[in-house]
């Protein structure tokens, strides 16, 4: 069945991001001149999916009202002769039909993922988590959609880490090797392993494809790493009873899961700005000079 839905789970704290967070979600931060949750739902479009479902939780209204009219703003810009805005304005809130629900506490990912199984419904759907960005030109998400079409079966993005940052993440066990477009079968994953104990160095990426099957799975779910219900369990489940395959990439991806990383984020997103990279590249360079660092 052709994938036609796409689940953003939006409802974290953001506490690695206090005091910015108190009032603003993360999602909303911007990178150069978009909030993060915009660059992951423009992802979803470019991929032809534009039936979306965003998982939020408290304090999350500014997410709803980004992705809706706002006919006074745009009634403002287009008295100010900035019709080009306006119709900037007007495409955020048209490039998809945006839905909400909202999850009331944070029990983990595989609970927010089982959040969506009423809009999903008996159909498979891709997963996007919003700290991973992906540039523009990256075809991962048509890629995945691509390799579930052939397979028939569930498919995650993996990446390769080396062991002192694989334990940050969850790992697959490979059932054979890595094929043809980057596809390998898997038979077992774990999450957040010890260096020592990763099955493999292939690290699940925040995209996922998953068949309606995982909703079983996510409501026979039990506390696991964290004390929280891991997406990562329900899909391991999933893997032993269904065909189940990651699709290798490199490159392309923007972490924005802390402090660090968001700041380098915003670097890579800046220079490869059409407006701003050439200017902002020039102004980098002063400022590496300055402090001596080249």
């Amino acid at each position: 069945m052709r994938v036609r839905k796409a689940v953003i789970p939006a409802a974290g704290l953001g506490t690695r991001f206090l005091p910015a967070t108190k009032s603003t979600p993360k999602e909303m931060l911007p990178l150069v001149d978009k909030p993060g949750i915009q660059y992951v739902v423009e992802e979803v479009v470019r991929a032809g999916i534009t039936d979306i479902l965003i998982v939020t939780g408290r304090s999350k209204k500014t997410l709803e009202d980004h992705f809706d009219r706002s006919p006074e703003l745009e009634a403002s810009l287009e008295r100010s002769g900035k019709q080009a805005a306006a119709k900037q304005m007007r495409a955020i809130a048209e490039m998809a039909d945006v839905h909400f629900v909202r999850q009331h506490e944070p029990r983990g990912l595989g609970h927010a993922v089982g959040m969506a199984q009423h809009h999903v419904g008996d159909e498979p759907f891709v997963v996007l988590l919003p700290d991973d960005l992906m540039a523009e030109d990256s075809t991962l998400l048509s890629d995945m959609l691509d390799a579930h079409e052939r397979t028939g079966t569930s498919v995650v993005a993996l990446k390769q880490f080396g062991p002192d940052e694989i334990s940050a993440y969850g790992v697959v066990a490979p059932a054979g090797p890595v094929g043809a477009g980057g596809v390998v079968p898997v038979a077992d994953m774990v999450e957040k392993p010890k260096a020592a104990d990763a099955p493999s160095d292939l690290a699940i990426m925040g995209r996922y494809l998953l068949t309606p099957a995982i909703f079983e799975f996510i409501a026979n779910l039990t506390p696991g790493a964290g004390g929280e219900l891991q997406l990562t369990d329900a899909m391991r489940a999933l893997a032993r009873v269904e065909g189940f395959h990651g699709l290798v990439f490199d490159g392309g991806r923007f972490d924005t899961g802390n402090k660090l990383d968001w700041l380098r984020a915003t670097v890579e997103v800046a220079l490869r700005h059409p407006d701003l990279g050439a200017a902002f590249r020039a102004v980098l360079t002063d400022i590496v000079r300055r402090e001596g660092i080249v």
